[in-house]
């Protein structure tokens, strides 16, 4: 029971990273009908951010917020140089420009700064374990779920209660009408984008932080698994966005932990297995968006 317990709390602290980036995808991906496959490089960026602030001296904490501050910026800065020229285009023009900005940017981490890990030092007692209840519990999959539940909280608070967050939440039912109400289309998008690019720095933090490195290809897998969360989700919806990514952290975490040791090499391809079966019973996903989860 006690193991049970530990990785259903591994679970949640994977989970809530996959559900971080997927809500980024889904976000921009319910304004603009654009997949990011280079959202994982934004997390990258991220991660290299905290590289080269700890690099410069600057202290644990200070470092982690230059990452998401880095994340943030490169998801603007992506905005306004590759995707806004494309506002409107078809999406397989928009696939193509994403997977075409993600190579860019792989290639100037490789060239830049290193082809492989770096390392990223952070203070021993952030890999620690502390007592609960007879189990040991690991500090960084705690801190992972309190930083996962807030971030997501807030986000819902902002999106709830908020002009821009109303705004971006019209946006993502009827973005023309938005525009013909003289809503500025442009501020929308780039919230939506800044939105991403905060979520997956947060990503960026708990990754390294469970790491202890940085390499060009970083964000690459997380980012899969994200959008293998939206779509399980429900593809354009907020709510199925998180609930795939906890969905995908689960099955990925238990496979991995009760599989026999024959079995286990083929771990990913029985959790892609399951999120088939899952999607054979609901098509449109687990909180498909015309159930208004949008909001």
């Amino acid at each position: 029971m006690d193991l049970l317990l530990q990785q259903i709390i591994n679970a949640l602290s994977l989970g809530g990273i996959y559900a971080m980036l997927a809500l980024g995808l889904a976000i921009v991906f319910s304004i603009v009908r654009l997949i990011n496959f280079a959202h994982g490089e934004i997390m990258t960026f991220g991660g290299y951010g905290i590289f080269l602030a700890m690099a410069f001296g600057f202290p644990p904490l200070a470092a982690l917020t230059v990452g998401i501050g880095a994340a943030l910026m490169m998801a603007l800065a992506m905005e306004r140089a590759a995707f806004r020229a494309m506002r409107g285009a078809d999406v397989v023009s928009l696939l193509i420009t994403s997977f075409a900005v993600s190579e860019i940017l792989k290639v100037l981490f490789q060239n830049g700064i290193s082809a492989r890990p770096v390392p990223i030092s952070f203070p021993a007692s952030w890999s620690g374990t502390y007592q609960l209840a007879g189990m040991n519990i690991g500090v960084a999959p705690t801190v992972s779920i309190l930083v996962t539940l807030t971030s997501l909280s807030l986000l819902t608070l902002v999106l709830r209660r908020t002009s821009i967050g109303m705004a971006m939440r019209a946006a993502a039912e009827d973005f023309e009408m938005l525009r013909m109400l003289g809503v500025r289309a442009n501020r929308v998008v780039a919230v939506s984008f800044a939105v991403s690019g905060l979520l997956a720095g947060v990503a960026a933090v708990i990754w390294t932080a469970q790491r202890g490195s940085v390499d060009p290809v970083m964000g690459f897998f997380p980012v899969l698994k994200a959008f293998i969360a939206t779509v399980l989700g429900g593809l354009g919806s907020l709510s199925g966005a998180v609930a795939g990514g906890f969905v995908v952290g689960l099955l990925e975490v238990l496979t991995q932990a009760f599989l026999p040791d024959g079995v286990s090499p083929y771990r990913d391809a029985i959790v892609l297995g399951a999120v088939i079966a899952i999607l054979l019973v609901r098509p449109d996903g687990l909180l498909p968006a015309g159930d208004g989860s949008r909001s």
